[in-house]
């Protein structure tokens, strides 16, 4: 298992996939060896954006060196740009290649798997396969390129050589959404059905029962209504300017009040970039931008929220925030400002919840909100079922990844 993202990785949710494949794999009867970079390659971050713990003792865990070109290799900010192809950490090919091949000749691997958004991680799974001839398992997670993205058109350009080399020599690509599977058989054509796969992400059942844990004293009946989002606010992908022009209109119709309804950002990342857009918008008194917090206090206080929040934009319509099934573990009511045509909208709908809103219209996120509002306070809003929630649990997922490997591990190796 080749990934850049693994404890004590701290700073983003992407951490928890391949940290849970590695905790769950051998209850489905594969032993995880897990190549990762150096400690010192991951940005400095505060106790605030800490996840759960690292692998536990069933984990053969390897760190091999790695820089970050950013923050490493740079003269006054400044570096040059193909240090930075395909991503700011492709000095990590350079040890960890090696490193694979020694744990490949110690091990006998069954099979390959590395994962995206490091796009340096797939280039060591590639040169790994060619090199052992074992079936390797490209986990894509969302797609590598778009028609602008990355912004960079020389990045551009090796991101879309490294999707080839996967459709042609990988056993397996693994997507998270049906967008994403979707895009990549319109890009290629001739992809077989049987060589693309859905994995979604999921919630860990584990942590929500330690975050149960850490539950604060309950409010009092009649305490102001706080909608949470937690996590990230990307300025384009989840820009909340209609949000907070609805809110602003709802303020001065006098259908929200301070001190009746907060929202809370949570961690969003770009508080400074929020905070402009909140007082441009006059909405200060109903917006509250919050700290990090360790990531089960983060779960423990979905689980309090009088409501769940999430953003998605339509140029994200083949995404799914990690965050979506973290929301419908808490069990709480939620709303989804997103494109309805979006997996987003498509996977809550399956779930039973309707209660969803245009990001990018001002009108339709007052309605929704107001609609949301109403059932929430009524207790009537729409919640997953158990039965629906246990599909998407870390183990279920984990469950469809040994099932994969089981397949392309009957693949002939040399």
């Amino acid at each position: 298992m080749i990934a850049y993202h693994y404890p004590p990785y701290q700073g983003g949710s992407g951490v928890q996939r391949t940290l849970k494949f590695s905790e769950y794999l051998p209850q489905a009867g594969w032993q995880p060896i897990v190549l990762t970079a150096s400690v010192g390659a991951y940005r400095p971050a505060g106790a605030g954006h800490g996840q759960a713990a690292g692998a536990g003792p069933q984990v053969t865990l390897r760190r091999s060196f790695a820089l970050d070109s950013s923050r490493h290799l740079a003269l006054r900010g400044r570096y040059p740009a193909w240090l930075a192809r395909p991503d700011r950490w492709i000095s990590w090919w350079l040890t960890a290649v090696p490193a694979g091949l020694a744990l490949i000749r110690r091990h006998r691997p069954d099979a390959i798997w590395s994962s995206y958004p490091i796009a340096t991680a797939h280039l060591i799974g590639l040169t790994l396969q060619r090199l052992s001839g074992i079936p390797w398992i490209a986990d894509q997670r969302d797609p590598m390129s778009d028609d602008d993205y990355p912004a960079d058109p020389r990045t551009r350009r090796q991101h879309r050589w490294i999707e080839a080399q996967i459709l042609t020599h990988s056993a397996s690509m693994v997507c998270t959404t049906p967008g994403a599977i979707r895009a990549y058989r319109a890009r290629f054509p001739a992809l077989g059905q049987d060589r693309i796969s859905l994995i979604e992400n999921g919630y860990d059942e584990g942590d929500f029962a330690a975050a149960a844990a850490e539950l604060p004293a309950g409010r009092r009946a009649g305490d102001c209504f706080r909608l949470l989002h937690s996590g990230v606010i990307y300025p384009s992908e989840r820009d909340p300017t209609a949000l907070f022009a609805a809110l602003a209109r709802l303020q001065g119709d006098g259908e929200l009040l301070p001190g009746q309804f907060t929202l809370v950002l949570r961690a969003s990342g770009h508080d400074a970039h929020l905070r402009a857009l909140i007082d441009a918008h006059g909405v200060a008194a109903l917006v509250e931008l919050a700290p990090a917090l360790p990531y089960r206090a983060a779960l423990a206080e979905m689980l309090t929220a009088d409501g769940l929040l999430l953003l998605q934009a339509a140029n994200c319509n083949a995404q799914i925030p990690a965050k979506l099934y973290e929301y419908l573990r808490a069990g709480r009511p939620l709303l989804a400002l997103t494109d309805p045509a979006g997996d987003s909208a498509a996977t809550l709908r399956r779930c039973g919840i309707d209660s969803i809103g245009r990001l990018d219209s001002a009108p339709d996120c007052a309605r929704a909100l107001m609609r949301f509002l109403a059932l929430a306070r009524q207790g009537r809003a729409p919640l997953a079922s158990a039965a629906t929630l246990a599909l998407h649990s870390r183990q279920a997922r984990s469950k469809q990844l040994a099932d994969l490997l089981d397949s392309v591990s009957r693949q002939e190796k040399p």
